[in-house]
Parts: structure tokens; sequence; C-alpha cells
């Protein structure tokens, strides 16, 4: 349940009877011919779909992150390294002091991955209560990949992979496939650079798959969030 369908007394109540949470991450930024939001909107809609039969509360989703190197394009957010771990962890010490004690982040931009070093200095901090936190990046989840490389193992940026009804903008048309940029260029040139390299965003590849193509890897999306929810704890 997304944790704005309710007041604070039902969550507290919540509490008493279980102390999971979700919390999804994301990204403002290009993605080529689909929304700026793609990340975020990922990110909290398959955390959402996920939790729904579980009765876990989705926290809305933190909707920037860190993608320096996208910075060019306009629209394109980014925070600094430091400031971002800051935010993650002020709001790990707000949940643990409510009483949360199973925290798991659904990650949907590749550019959060420093959160894990995080994650893993927090949980080094003595508490009365153990806490667990788990960090998944939906999209790179070992099923989901699976099921997206039976169409295609080129699995790019702003491509057909991210290319789904809910990311797509009314009126634009998806142009025909380009070859892929290599993926050690765009690990070392800065945002002007990657510009020049990819005019219009996207990474190469197809840009677009069938909607059955896309609805298997949603399904898959969806079905490893929810095991983690349910299954992925210690206790």
């Amino acid at each position: 349940m997304r944790i704005f369908d309710s007041n604070w007394m039902q969550i507290e109540e919540y509490l008493r009877r279980d102390d999971r949470i979700v919390l999804p991450i994301g990204s403002t930024e290009q993605h080529g011919f689909l929304s700026l939001g793609t990340d975020a909107l990922l990110a909290e809609r398959v955390s959402i779909e996920a939790a729904q039969p579980t009765g876990v509360p989705v926290l809305p989703v933190l909707p920037f992150g860190m993608a320096p190197y996208f910075t060019s394009y306009p629209g394109s957010m980014s925070l600094r390294m430091s400031t971002y771990i800051e935010v993650l962890r002020d709001l790990l010490d707000c949940l643990a002091l409510q009483g949360f004690r199973r925290i798991a982040i659904i990650n949907g931009h590749g550019g959060n991955a420093p959160v894990g070093g995080l994650i893993r200095e927090w949980l080094c901090k003595p508490r009365e209560q153990e806490i667990q936190v788990l960090f998944h990046s939906w999209y790179n989840g070992p099923k989901t990949v699976l099921v997206a490389n039976e169409f295609n193992v080129d699995q790019m940026h702003g491509a057909w992979v991210e290319n789904f009804p809910w990311t797509r903008l009314e009126g634009v048309t998806m142009p025909a496939p380009k070859p892929v940029v290599a993926r050690e260029l765009l690990m070392n040139l800065g945002p002007l650079a990657i510009r020049e390299l990819a005019p219009d965003g996207a990474m190469g590849g197809p840009y677009e798959a069938t909607d059955d193509v896309m609805d298997k890897v949603w399904a898959a999306g969806v079905s490893e969030v929810r095991e983690i929810i349910e299954t992925g704890w210690v206790r």
C-alpha cells in the first residue's frame, strides 16, 4: 500500500503487527525519447505492485539520484554523492526511530549504487534492536535479466528495456535501432562528451519491444521485488 493512502495513526497501528517498509529510489534524468522520470516511475510502480498483496507500506519514491554524467541534457538533475548519502542516512534514521526494523530499498537507477556502501556502514552502528536493510536494483535482478535476455542482451539506457506504457510519452515516435555505445566509454566520459556521443540520449540497440515482451519483463521484476519483501529477510 502507498503510505500516502494512510494517516500516521494507521501506520502506527501497522507497526504493532509488522516492521517492514519499502523505500523506492530513482532519478530524474534524460532517457532518450522516454520520460525524464523513467527511473523514478519504474522504481515506485514496481514497489507498489510488488507490495500490494503483502500489505507492506511503500514510501513515495525519492525522485533525484546521482547522475552527473547526464547533466548536459536539460531536465536531468543530479545530487552530489555526499548530499545523496546523507539524505538516505536521514531517511533510514527516521525509519529506525519509528520502529521499522526491515527496510527494503528498491532502486531504479544504476548511478545510485553507492547506497550499498552507506547501508553497510549504517548497519554497523550499535542499536538496541537489530535492523535489516535490503538494497535491490529491480531492473538488474537475475530473474528479470534472464527474461529480458530472451529478447535482446543489449539492455541499454533509454532503449527498449525501459520502454513501458508508463514511461512512454504521448505523440513521441521511436526511431529505428542504432549501434550500441560501448559501456567502457560511458564509464569514463563527462556530460558534454556523453551528449556528443549520444545526441538523443539513448545508448543504442532497439528503442522498443512488443508489449508482450515488456509484460514478461515487468512481471519478472514485480515477482522478484515481492519475493524480497516477503522472504528476503534473515528472520
